[in-house]
């Protein structure tokens, strides 16, 4: 029983550059800037791997897909989500629950939550019922706040059903 359930937490934050659209959660949204990163900077997705990969205790996504790495360069994060659910779903291990919160100013991140969870049931292979959206500014306040960068934690609920 003591090693059925775990926990993760991720956090990522990537800052704004020049471009059109920015992706969150594996959906690109329109807006006046993107977000600059080695990958394609989804902040979202990368918080949400680093906090499956916390629960399994297998390290974070910085060793699995390092920016040191060319082969990661401009990589789709789902990609990189994908693969580490194909990971711990190969170690034994289900999510029971995603818990998420988006940190920006602007774009407004409302409109978009439910193409969002939809969008995470599809890569992590779970129900969207599973998955929790939250969104918040900075009020205006540090680096969120003065529209310079986006954050996004997430928390992860895995478990192992009992093998008899």
């Amino acid at each position: 029983m003591i090693d059925r359930l775990r926990v993760g937490v991720g956090h990522d934050t990537h800052c704004f550059c020049a471009g059109t659209s920015i992706i969150i959660g594996g959906v690109c949204i329109e807006y006046s800037q993107s977000l600059s990163g080695h990958s394609d900077a989804d902040v979202l997705l990368h918080a949400l791997s680093d906090a499956l990969l916390g629960a399994a205790g297998l390290g974070d996504i910085g060793e699995m897909f390092p920016d040191t790495d060319p082969a990661n360069r401009g990589i789709d994060s789902a990609i990189i989500l994908k693969s580490i659910c194909e990971k711990i779903y190969s170690e034994g291990w289900r999510i029971m629950n995603i818990d998420t919160i988006i940190f920006a100013e602007k774009p407004k991140m409302s409109p978009h939550k439910e193409k969002i969870k939809n969008r995470i049931a599809e890569i992590t292979s779970i129900k969207p019922t599973q998955i929790n959206i939250k969104a918040k500014t900075g009020e205006k306040v540090g680096i969120i706040g003065r529209e310079e960068a986006i954050s996004a934690e997430c928390v992860a609920l895995i478990y192992r059903e009992i093998i008899k």
